[in-house]
């Protein structure tokens, strides 16, 4: 099923939510961990899980922007509590 996984998108990795980029790359990772694939494949899925990777962090790093733009000097990081 790896060879499924990695041609199961075949959306651009541009255009994909942050979910749908998530649940991508938590397949890749099961496939590249638990299955035998040829070199090839693996490196496509590696590739792919790359990009994947990238494309979560810009989506994180524009919704934290848009945070801070709405609520200005106002945030306050999250503390952790004791239990």
């Amino acid at each position: 099923m790896p060879k499924a996984s990695a041609k199961k998108s075949e959306k651009p990795v541009e255009e994909l939510t942050y979910e749908e980029a998530l649940t991508e790359l938590e397949g890749v990772v099961e496939s590249l961990e638990g299955e035998q694939n040829p070199l090839e494949d693996s490196m496509k899925l590696f590739e792919r899980g790359q990009a994947l990777v990238a494309r979560c962090g810009s989506l994180l790093e524009s919704a934290q922007l848009k945070v801070q733009k709405l609520v200005g000097d106002s945030l306050m990081p999250f503390e952790e509590e004791d239990q």
